[in-house]
């Protein structure tokens, strides 16, 4: 679950970058923070209540 969750959060850093980079896609970037930081609270949220430390 953690490889899943790590791989998306590479893939959204990628597009919020790329996004950035092409000023015409700004959205881009802005839909890739946004899944970003729901893909870290998910993965962290999955972390803390699964007991491992």
């Amino acid at each position: 679950m953690i490889r899943i969750i790590v791989a998306l959060l590479i893939i959204w850093f990628v597009l919020s970058v790329l996004g950035f980079i092409l000023k015409g896609l700004l959205w881009l970037a802005v839909i890739g923070i946004v899944l970003f930081v729901i893909t870290a609270l998910a993965g962290f949220i999955r972390r803390s209540t699964s007991g491992r430390p």
